[in-house]
């Protein structure tokens, strides 16, 4: 049976935290895998999330199917936290995730059956899996261009070149906030150009929302999403909970549809539920329920909301002072992007050969495009890393 197989490429993420791992240097740096990174290099439990897995541990009485939907009570919660009340919510169908990326296939797939090989535009560059997900739900994967090199900003007006010409059977995965794996991020007026051309040209919006509150905050992050699905008639939304609540393992996600009308949204859900059944049966639900105690509970909210601005406003802090340490460093801007984007991430633009010597010379670790992780940035040993980054590009 087996003789008909090749070796499948390993994602190159996962490959690399096998690296990082087998370094005995005591000295490496972690900018590789896109997981929040504490002072000390731990990703944390966020206190709400343990005062929430109290709760429950002392107060569940089954661990039964919650059904093929999931936890309704979550998915609810976070319609809430994203679309902050701008639709109608007879519009609205949810199903649970097998994390984010459980609710972006849940959402593909179901635009597969409803464009079998149909055009889907990715941004370019992209999350990865982004790619395979897309093919694997049967549409025909193109890009549009999103990053100028040169700047290491948006490139918006190649992009609009793209997104003008869609047309109504086609899609465009557009990212809600934080971009992965640039770091470059559409202002609310470019976002509201988006969506006039969207609702000129019919092409059907999916939002991947995958790091809300990571960039400046939750509303500021979802006006884009806000914005899309509050003005066109349909669209659909992959929510995750890995970053925003630290639930990495727990595999919390929501896919959310929206319809143009109720019995429209019937079917979708349908649609979805189908494909629940057929490939995992049904999704965890200890991530979603701990989210969802945290989000009807005042004070654990609170207390989660203050975690979060603590973890993005670190991120920030660090993003200022390795700009800063590098433009005192070298008496040059061109690394003051780094403190312009936001989220958990930017590109660096350093060659792969470069990406290399760093992680053979100096025990620095990240992507072969050179993405970072602002996370992974060891506050105490910025100077450090300034120079390890200028020494390597030359």
């Amino acid at each position: 049976m087996f003789e008909t197989l090749q070796k499948a490429t390993l994602d190159k993420i996962f490959v690399l935290m096998a690296e990082y791992a087998a370094d005995s240097r005591t000295n490496k740096i972690d900018l590789g895998v896109g997981v929040y990174k504490d002072p000390q290099n731990n990703t944390p439990i966020m206190t709400a999330v343990k005062k929430a897995e109290q709760r429950i541990l002392d107060t569940a009485k089954t661990k039964t199917y919650k059904g093929v939907v999931g936890n309704k009570e979550f998915s609810q919660a976070i319609v809430d936290l994203t679309l902050g009340g701008t639709v109608d919510a007879a519009r609205i169908r949810c199903v649970n995730g097998n994390g984010g990326t459980g609710a972006l296939m849940n959402l593909l797939f179901v635009l597969g059956r409803a464009r079998p090989k149909g055009r889907i535009f990715i941004s370019d560059p992209t999350w990865p899996n982004h790619i395979p997900l897309a093919e694997n739900a049967n549409l025909t994967v193109n890009s549009y261009p999103y990053f100028d090199a040169a700047t290491r900003r948006v490139d918006f007006d190649a992009m609009m070149q793209v997104i003008d010409g869609l047309t109504s059977d086609d899609i465009v995965l557009l990212h809600g906030c934080c971009h992965n794996p640039t770091g470059a991020n559409l202002t609310h007026e470019q976002w509201d150009i988006v969506v006039a051309s969207l609702k000129r040209t019919g092409a059907f919006p999916l939002v991947d929302l995958a790091y809300l509150g990571f960039g400046d905050g939750i509303d500021e992050d979802a006006y884009g999403t806000r914005k899309v699905a509050s003005e066109l008639p349909e669209c659909m939304i992959a929510f995750s909970a890995s970053k925003n609540f630290g639930l990495y393992r727990e595999r919390a996600g929501v896919s959310i549809a929206i319809a143009k009308d109720s019995a429209t949204a019937d079917i979708v859900s349908s649609q979805m539920q189908n494909v629940i059944r057929g490939t995992i049966s049904q999704t965890p639900d200890h991530g979603a329920e701990v989210v969802r105690v945290i989000l009807e509970d005042k004070e654990l909210r609170a207390e989660w909301a203050a975690e979060l601005k603590g973890m993005r406003e670190r991120m920030k802090r660090l993003r200022v002072k390795l700009a800063d340490a590098i433009r005192r460093k070298s008496n040059s801007k061109d690394f003051d992007f780094i403190a312009e984007h936001s989220g958990m991430f930017s590109l660096l633009g350093l060659p792969g050969d470069v990406v290399q010597k760093l992680k053979t010379e100096d025990g620095v670790y990240m992507i072969n495009d050179s993405r970072i992780n602002v996370a992974g940035i060891p506050e105490d040993r910025v100077d450090e890393l300034a120079d390890y980054l200028l020494r390597a590009a030359g």
